[in-house]
């Protein structure tokens, strides 16, 4: 998901000023080098160095999914078959499923936790949500119609036999229908175009709720802010829809024969080798007869997609559709694909939209992890920014670095959380920080920086030395809305880039970050194992800096306090004393200028602080010092840079 400003993701460096506001606090070593934090054993399923243990499991849920499109009601009315497997040691008496479109109801938790003045996430207008026709459960026999309760986003299932553990099945079948709703807290919705509508269509059917080791059942109600946690499956679903519609989904389509035209099938062929786009749908062809197959009404679309945890589409008569081939590590291929409307079709817009897709594909997939499906499709539409599996909803009047950087967003998302299954709903910062994180790099690397974005993180410091901010750790749902972005999306990211390029450097970073999502590929790690598998990799105790970036709202404030020549002569060197004024503590570096114009750079290492918060070092100085300045490439949000440089005394 992006955030509504598109340009959250130029994290550049903390060279901004700002003043306290609050009380100064003392520096206490005890507080944050702290032995009792963050130090619990590992256990059989999650071990203590951050991989998954020998016992781990998670359950898994396979789908089947038959929906039909209803364009004149704007209804979608469909069958979902769930075929739910107990991989957990413990005997489930009942289940849990997400009905997420009761969001979208004027009862609902999400609805009536709604600013009267509206919300970027939630409904104060529309009355929909998801009617369920039919439940039937079939185990170790015939189907039968279960007992069940539905509380808000969510329905308990009683099972009449209980699920065995490690690797009992159960089958759901339910029958159900939802009005969409136009504007759907921006990750779904209808946007009317001069050539038809566009329906961007996500939560649109019944989704387990994941059991895991953690805490069993996770059911916390969609509110709107929180996002998703959900196993991983194979999907088997169809589309039946009006014939003038053209369909993108999530997975690879079974039944080109039956929904293309033999020109559209030779040009898919000729795109799936071309590093080149290749129109699918030109623009001069957007909503002719000539598009479609000749026959019915209706045309049904059927997909395929393995191994994942969702699946999302989007339709419509008005969209251009054009495609590149995606070159993967171990000679494999993918295919990125856009969607967009005569209104986004231009070079500024979107026609750069599929090398945007691909660009970005190929730089995650080399650089962390190969992307594992076999499409990739951007969809220009209402939806400012949001993921899915295999597709991405982006605004369909984004520009330029504008619809680079949503783009670069959402589809990094392939990796968190996709590959990597975090839980969305309460870490938000496991997906969005990590996602904006490798934004940076994905940002800096593009058609040689074409666009750089040099911004300071201005607004974090802000947030920063506010004393009121939550930490990262706060639910999203529970966030202010003015700080999810920076809780989310850019204190996370600027710590990781902290983490990367001052505390650790590059190299061992790199190599402890794969680490951690190799590990963790295809499972659901919770923010601790992330914490141990990095510890475990970089060979560091990082405690203190889990603990004061995700933990606490803590401020930074270096200081340099005094320069002292040994015995008066500068040519015997200086003592330079340095402070840290506030609770977080960093590695320190320092350029020193002499009045000769020669410059020298000490680096110290966090450790100093570990005692005290003042340290003093010797200088080798061969000449009067002009300058002492702390942090001198401004990498740290310090929150007052006003002491942050001496400046020798004039006489």
């Amino acid at each position: 998901m992006a955030v509504k400003i598109i340009t959250v993701f130029a994290l550049g460096l903390f060279a901004t000023a700002v003043v306290f506001s609050q009380d100064k606090v003392e520096y206490n070593p005890q507080q944050v080098f702290d032995p009792t934090f963050f130090n619990q054993p590992g256990n059989e399923y999650r071990s203590g160095s951050g991989t998954p243990g020998p016992m781990y499991w998670q359950n898994r849920a396979d789908y089947v999914i038959n929906a039909v499109l209803d364009t004149t009601q704007d209804e979608i009315t469909g069958t979902v078959d769930i075929t739910y497997t107990n991989n957990s040691p413990d005997t489930l008496n009942y289940l849990w499923l997400q009905l997420d479109q009761n969001l979208f109801t004027r009862q609902s938790r999400g609805h009536n936790t709604t600013p009267i003045g509206g919300y970027r996430f939630g409904n104060v207008q529309f009355d929909g949500g998801d009617s369920i026709h039919s439940i039937s459960i079939s185990q170790h026999g015939g189907p039968i119609t279960p007992q069940y309760i539905i509380t808000d986003t969510r329905m308990q299932v009683m099972l009449k036999k209980p699920l065995r553990p490690k690797g009992d099945k159960v089958s759901v079948k339910i029958a159900y229908s939802f009005k969409i709703p136009p504007d759907g807290s921006d990750r779904m919705g209808v946007t009317k175009t001069k050539n038809g509508k566009i329906y961007e269509i996500a939560q649109w059917y019944p989704r387990m709720e994941v059991y895991d080791d953690i805490q069993g059942w996770n059911t916390l109600p969609y509110l709107g802010a929180g996002e998703f946690y959900l196993d991983y499956g194979d999907f088997d679903y169809s589309i039946t829809a009006p014939a003038n519609l053209i369909l993108a989904g999530s997975g690879e389509l079974q039944n080109p024969k039956q929904v293309l035209t033999s020109t559209e099938i030779n040009r898919l062929n000729k795109a799936k080798d071309s590093d080149r786009k290749v129109f699918i749908i030109p623009p001069d062809e957007i909503a002719k007869a000539s598009t479609r197959p000749k026959g019915s009404g209706v045309l049904t679309w059927h997909y395929k997609m393995q191994q994942t945890r969702d699946v999302s589409w989007a339709c419509s008569q008005a969209f251009i559709w054009d495609a590149a081939r995606v070159n993967l590590p171990g000679n494999r291929k993918s295919l990125a694909m856009s969607f967009y409307p005569a209104e986004s079709a231009s070079d500024s817009c979107w026609n750069r939209a599929t090398e945007y897709l691909k660009y970005s594909i190929e730089f995650y997939s080399k650089t962390y992890y190969p992307f594992t499906y076999p499409t990739a499709s951007n969809v220009a539409g209402r939806v400012n920014g949001m993921e899915y599996p295999g597709i991405i909803f982006c605004n369909m009047h984004a520009k330029k670095g504008g619809l680079f950087f949503v783009t670069t967003h959402e589809i990094g998302h392939n990796w968190f959380p996709m590959v990597v299954g975090s839980d969305e709903r309460k870490y938000a910062w496991m997906d969005e920080g990590f996602n904006t994180f490798i934004n940076i790099y994905s940002g800096k690397n593009f058609n040689n920086e074409e666009y750089k974005n040099d911004r300071t993180m201005k607004r974090l410091t802000d947030i920063m030395s506010h004393p009121g901010s939550s930490p990262i750790m706060t639910y999203p749902d529970v966030m202010q809305p003015r700080e999810l972005s920076v809780l989310a999306y850019f204190k996370p990211a600027s710590g990781l880039r902290i983490l990367r390029e001052v505390v650790v450097g590059p190299a061992r970073f790199d190599y402890a970050f794969k680490n951690y999502i190799s590990h963790w590929a295809f499972k659901h790690p919770q923010p601790e194992d992330f914490f141990r598998s990095m510890n475990d990799a970089l060979g560091e105790d990082l405690n203190w800096f889990w603990k004061e970036w995700f933990y606490e709202n803590w401020k930074l404030d270096q200081a340099v306090d005094n320069v002292q020549y040994v015995n008066g002569d500068q040519k015997q060197g200086a003592d330079i004393t340095i402070s840290n004024r506030a609770e977080m503590v960093m590695p320190v570096e320092i350029q020193i200028t002499e009045a000769s114009g020669k410059t020298g750079r000490v680096s110290l290492p966090v450790e100093i602080w570990q005692r005290s918060g003042k340290w003093t070092f010797h200088y080798n100085s061969t000449d009067m010092i002009q300058s002492v300045t702390i942090d001198p490439d401004s990498q740290l949000p310090d929150v007052d840079i006003s002491n942050n440089t001496w400046t020798a005394p004039t006489k």
